[in-house]
């Protein structure tokens, strides 16, 4: 049997969340067939190479196609993300270069997960800044990098409620009196959160050619990331 990701206490949870959905009953084989998505998502093989030991690939590939057209993964990322600690909010982007796509990525204090989008690979980072702090929790700081660097940005932060912890660039007049450099040394817990998923090899080189497929592939890993932490 090829080496599997699941424990049966993950799946525990696993199964519980699929229920809740609303859209996937209880049947035996779906964790067999998630542990062949996880499978290729691991190793970047193409479906029709899957090993037996999942069932035949093509069925894989339609339970994997059918969960993502439902929006099944990003609801069990979302499920598992809405226990985040957003006290601080990190931004950040991140180019897959193999298919020029950028994934723009908001984790909290512990350094995982709470929201991500898509993009092709030119975006600036800074036109989806708005949108992750509106679709991820309320939180106390956040805190980006220089591509963040924008006054109009800073503002809106500080409407939602936040103070914003964000380095001018040299050119800028105002300086950096305001900024706590402590904490922006914890950026790299957003760096890190894309090391830890470009690991797998069908997000580091996208074989998915269909955007909702991709972003299901990504939650899918983001999900990976916060079962530990319920286990």
């Amino acid at each position: 049997m090829p080496r599997t990701m699941l424990t049966d206490d993950a799946w525990e949870i696993l199964k519980v969340l699929l229920k809740e959905s609303g859209r996937v009953y209880n049947k035996y084989e779906h964790r067999n067939r998630l542990e062949g998505i996880l499978y290729r998502m691991r190793t970047g093989i193409q479906w029709r190479d899957l090993p037996p030991e999942f069932g035949l690939w093509n069925t894989v590939f339609r339970r994997f196609n059918l969960w993502s057209k439902k929006g099944i993964l990003q609801k069990l990322f979302e499920s598992l993300a809405s226990e985040g600690d957003p006290e601080w909010l990190f931004l950040d982007g991140s180019i897959v270069k193999a298919n020029s796509t950028k994934i723009h990525l908001a984790v909290d204090s512990g350094g995982l997960p709470v929201y991500f989008e898509l993009s092709g690979g030119q975006v600036n980072d800074i036109v989806h800044a708005q949108s992750l702090i509106l679709n991820s929790p309320q939180a106390d700081i956040v805190c980006a990098d220089k591509g963040y660097d924008s006054e109009s940005f800073r503002a809106y932060v500080e409407e939602s409620g936040a103070d914003a912890k964000i380095p001018r660039k040299r050119n800028n007049k105002l300086g950096n009196a305001d900024m706590d450099w402590c904490l922006y040394r914890y950026r790299n817990l957003v760096e890190n959160a894309f090391l830890r998923i470009k690991r797998y090899r069908a997000i580091a080189t996208r074989y998915d050619k269909l955007a909702l497929n991709y972003s299901s592939t990504v939650a899918l890993a983001f999900m990976m990331m916060w079962l530990p932490m319920y286990c």
